[in-house]
């Protein structure tokens, strides 16, 4: 019935009502075009919630210009927790300018160290990094010093000592209240149609009923009159956003960012000044950092490698996936607390994913690959042990530049004669910190590796391994597993092959004896952990020794072969006592992985280690970094105080 004379009646009004709805529409529109063209994916830092202890303010940090030896076109990456932004392309030049700005929030307990890298470019390929500086922000920020401008010395990531260039950067930390104004400011910014500087009823009118808060809509014209302080029926944008400034404290006006999206919290200040801080990022006026990369590699390739990631032949993703379909291998630095790349060549991942990730590669194996990978690593060893393949140690070297510090090896590149010499290399005395060196209920690493930490074998399947049939009794043998380890906590240490091949003893305590399980080899990268097709850690040769311990009961130890890594050589013998921290044995030539089981109940792993592994998430690790604490109360044993007896008949 009311149909017929909404046509004849209504026209006018419904006019209206239809062009209401689209100039919201547009407005919101522009406020997601201007998310898109500033933001190349979502960035996820600011996401959680902080609480007012953990929070060290937002840092605005603008990369200004550099100064390098020859003349190139430049381009610079910060990278910074699990983010990566990086610059413009400068012109040729030897003294690059950017003035390239990015914020980045600041945790008291979180990252603190910004990696500015910087790269001559490369149209065809991947651009070449030159040099690059580590600044702890906090530090930088605290410093005694009026200027916020520092200039940092730019170092050859082939060699600690040599310096290529220098970069000069500014830093400061924002005022709360005047990051308030600033973002709204540029907010309404987006709604000034005619660029005057001041905003009629009507534009802001747009914007509030863009905001989705109908309570704030029924007060735009109260919030209109009260920033409109002469009557003239406009206002500047700075007296505006004062004025919003002061209400989202009082009675917030948004329900959700403007930006992304994303429900915000009115009663929660603090988290959201920092969403909305960091989700609409430009200030000065200078050029915003590209976002979205997770590391400086991946923000320095150039066109060919977006093109062979466009064709889905690699891609970026850390967690469950990485390992068995990602040709980039990222991993968590527990120093830095930046996610880096473990370098691999492609090639090599291509043939380990038609290998590890397929029935037919798998029934290759079963049918006579095993023993031609166990006589291909035989014969690479064997070529390892010869004066001609020392020549190969400063390709390898060059390879891995930094990711290879050979101020921290013990003898000079010229003093290994075989290529295996310089693999199973030795480092410095103090080289590497043993935690709580005191405390032997304090268990520490025991590889510079990549480590994932499992309360119980139940997550570790969970998060990690999924091979079918991985079992503590598999890993171990009959001869050594007892039904203390069958629940107990697994740490799995792998080790790639640019790393320190010694590993070392997490525990003090009485070795065991040395249990040789023969098997395959093999290769422990997570594309052959990760599938579903072998069991790398039950079906590879590997030694099982327990070593018993009073702080944290028996410790299941396992050296893994792999491929390439026929030999594992042991420098401790059954009955020795060792202490933590000690060298305990080492692989030769290729990477491998060393596996600790410990007893249900004994040990507290870190909080970090085991939040990483449950994202599938590796963390990058040294000898003597703190593993976690034993959960055994110490003895009340002991002889009777003798002052305090009282003889009786």
């Amino acid at each position: 019935m009311g149909h017929g004379s909404s046509k004849e009646d209504g026209s006018s009004s419904s006019s209206d009502e239809d062009a209401k709805p689209s100039r919201i529409s547009r407005v919101k529109h522009r406020l997601r075009r201007h998310r898109l063209r500033r933001r190349r994916r979502s960035d996820s830092s600011h996401k959680k919630l902080f609480a007012a202890e953990d929070f060290a303010g937002i840092a605005h940090l603008t990369l200004i210009n550099a100064e390098m030896k020859f003349k190139d076109k430049w381009l610079a990456c910060v990278s910074f927790g699990e983010q990566t932004f990086r610059t413009n392309v400068s012109t040729e030049t030897d003294k690059p300018v950017w003035n390239c700005e990015r914020k980045l929030l600041l945790e008291k307990n979180g990252p603190l160290v910004a990696r500015i890298s910087v790269f001559e470019t490369n149209r065809l390929s991947k651009n070449n990094l030159i040099g690059y500086c580590e600044i702890n922000l906090l530090d930088y920020l605290t410093q005694d010093s009026d200027s916020d401008f520092g200039t940092f010395d730019l170092i050859d990531p082939g060699s600690s000592d040599k310096v290529v260039g220098c970069v000069r950067i500014s830093c400061n930390v924002e005022d709360p209240i005047e990051t308030e104004k600033n973002f709204a400011r540029r907010i309404l910014s987006i709604v000034d149609y005619d660029e005057d500087g001041k905003l009629s009823l009507s534009e802001f009118s747009e914007l509030i009923n863009a905001f989705g808060n109908n309570l704030a809509a029924s007060k735009k014209e109260e919030l209109f009159k009260a920033a409109d302080k002469n009557g003239d029926g406009v206002v500047s944008l700075d007296e505006l956003a004062e004025l919003l400034a002061l209400q989202q404290e009082t009675e917030p006006i948004m329900n959700c960012c403007p930006v992304c999206g994303e429900v915000v919290e009115g009663g929660d200040k603090l988290n959201s000044l920092i969403h909305l801080s960091l989700c609409f990022d430009e200030g000065t006026g200078n050029q915003v950092m590209t976002g979205g990369f997770l590391t400086d590699k991946q923000a320095s390739y150039g066109w060919m490698f977006k093109l062979s990631e466009w064709a889905h032949f690699s891609s970026y993703r850390f967690g469950l996936n990485s390992g068995s379909s990602a040709s980039h291998i990222l991993v968590f630095d527990r120093k830095t607390k930046r996610l880096v790349e473990e370098l691999i060549d492609t090639k090599i991942v291509l043939s380990m994913r038609t290998i590890y990730q397929s029935k037919i590669g798998l029934g290759l194996m079963d049918k006579g690959a095993k023993e031609i990978l166990q006589s291909i690593s035989e014969r690479q060893g064997r070529q390892m042990n010869t004066v001609e393949s020392a020549k190969e140690i400063p390709k390898f070297v060059e390879f891995f530049k930094d990711q290879i510090n050979m101020a921290e090896v013990k003898y000079p590149l010229e003093h290994f004669k075989t290529f295996n010499e310089f693999f199973v290399r030795e480092l410095k005395p103090g080289a590497r910190t043993i935690a709580s060196i005191e405390r032997d209920d304090v268990a520490v690493c025991a590889a510079d590796c990549r480590l994932m930490a499992f309360k119980s074998v139940e997550d570790s399947l969970r998060f990690w391994i999924k091979g079918r049939k991985f079992s503590i009794q598999g890993l171990l043998g009959k001869e050594v597993c007892s039904n203390a380890f069958i629940d107990g906590s697994l740490v799995i240490f792998r080790l790639a092959p640019q790393d320190y091949h010694r590993f070392h003893l997490p525990v003090s305590g009485t070795i065991g004896k040395f249990v040789n399980i023969p098997g395959c080899l093999y290769t422990v990268n997570p594309i052959a952990v990760n599938s579903k097709y072998c069991n790398v850690f039950t079906e590879n040769k590997r030694v099982v020794t327990i070593i018993s311990t009073a702080e944290f009961g028996k410790v299941a130890f396992v050296a893994v072969g792999a491929t390439m890594v026929g030999s594992i050589t042991f420098v401790k013998k059954e009955g020795d006592f060792v202490k933590k921290g000690e060298e305990i044995g080492y692989f030769s030539f290729g990477g491998s992985t060393v596996i600790c089981v410990f007893e249900k109940g004994a040990i507290d792993i870190d909080d970090d280690l085991l939040a990483n592994s449950g994202r599938s998430l590796e963390t990058l690790v040294s000898v003597g970094m703190t593993l976690g604490v034993s959960k055994k109360k110490p003895g009340s044993g002991g002889l009777p105080n003798l002052e305090n007896c009282v003889l009786r008949n």
